[in-house]
């Protein structure tokens, strides 16, 4: 897949494309059904199928306040896109100039003009050009003009919540992330490296892995079950996201206990990534560490009984 990081990257021999406009984030199962159609749409008609997105996200350039948590990260948006089978994506930067393009001008100059647009695939919510003014009838009315059709894909549901990224976040930051896992159509992920300053050698030789500071999105403050990716070794897990109160003055932490533990070789520069399969309980402040203790043996033992039930079901 080939990735233009500005207009004036792609070629004037590119195209005719079929495209989709957006945000992207998360890359949920509507992105996923909407990709999907422009692709195996593109191989009949022997066109390119990409996909325009942004960098950064708009509201953090139009509502910097708003302290918006990405799903994903551009590099893994980049991956999930990959993933599609999609021919492109446009990276497109965007800036206040970019902003300020009214509906028309954002249809003429760049879907027109730039990307060679064919055929337009969009959610019946898609919003474009300066102050969101442009919608999908509009949309459509430019491409009866311009050479483009509009193709608009209904809401989707899945028993009954509507998959999006902004339901995604909230279902994240609730801590349900196996209903989470429902709509992004994968388990819900962080990727990150280990902490800095932890002394770690050639070989690592505790089962317990503190990630990096991790600045997009992170479930609900809590203890789940995940499986942690570290490097290329793959670990049942328990993982604590919080304060630990327990040891006094608030010190944030993102703390995975490997479960079938093994010395590894970890470098600060190693990537871990923490999957994130299902909340056992909130975050507790107990009166001692032995208390703790106790609940981890707890939590590692509801662990091996959850992995242990997912391999009896993955067998039968």
């Amino acid at each position: 897949m080939q990735v233009f990081h500005k207009l004036e990257d792609i070629p004037d021999s590119f195209g005719p494309t079929l495209l989709s406009v957006g945000n992207f984030d998360g890359v949920h199962r509507a992105h996923q059904h909407v990709l999907g159609e422009i692709v195996r749409s593109a191989k009949d008609r022997k066109m390119r199928a990409m996909a325009v997105t942004f960098e950064p996200h708009a509201v953090r350039i139009l509502r910097p306040d708003s302290d918006l948590k990405l799903l994903t990260p551009t590099p893994e948006k980049l991956r999930l896109l990959v993933a599609t089978g999609l021919d492109a994506v446009m990276l497109l930067p965007f800036t206040r100039d970019l902003s300020l393009l009214t509906p028309r001008q954002f249809a003429e100059r760049i879907l027109k003009k730039k990307l060679h647009a064919r055929e337009i695939h969009e959610g019946y919510n898609f919003r474009f050009g300066h102050k969101a003014a442009g919608d999908t009838a509009m949309l459509a009315e430019f491409g009866r003009e311009m050479g483009f059709t509009v193709k608009v894909y209904p809401e989707m549901k899945l028993r009954g919540e509507t998959v999006s990224s902004s339901h995604s976040r909230r279902l994240l930051g609730a801590g349900r992330v196996s209903r989470a896992r429902h709509l992004l159509g994968r388990t819900f992920s962080i990727l990150s490296t280990p902490g800095r300053g932890r002394g770690y050698g050639a070989k690592y030789t505790v089962p317990t892995i503190n990630l990096s500071r991790y600045e997009e999105l992170i479930p609900k403050d809590g203890v789940y079950i995940t499986r942690a990716q570290v490097g290329k070794e793959c670990f049942d897990s328990v993982t604590n996201v919080g304060n630990r109160p327990t040891f006094g003055a608030d010190s944030f932490a993102i703390e995975t206990h490997l479960l079938n533990f093994h010395p590894i070789e970890l470098a600060p520069e190693t990537e871990v990534e923490i999957f994130f399969l299902q909340r056992l309980r909130d975050e507790i402040k107990f009166p001692s560490v032995e208390a703790l203790r106790g609940q981890i043996a707890k939590d590692v033992k509801q662990a091996r009984r959850y992995f242990h039930l997912l391999t009896l079901t993955t067998n039968s």
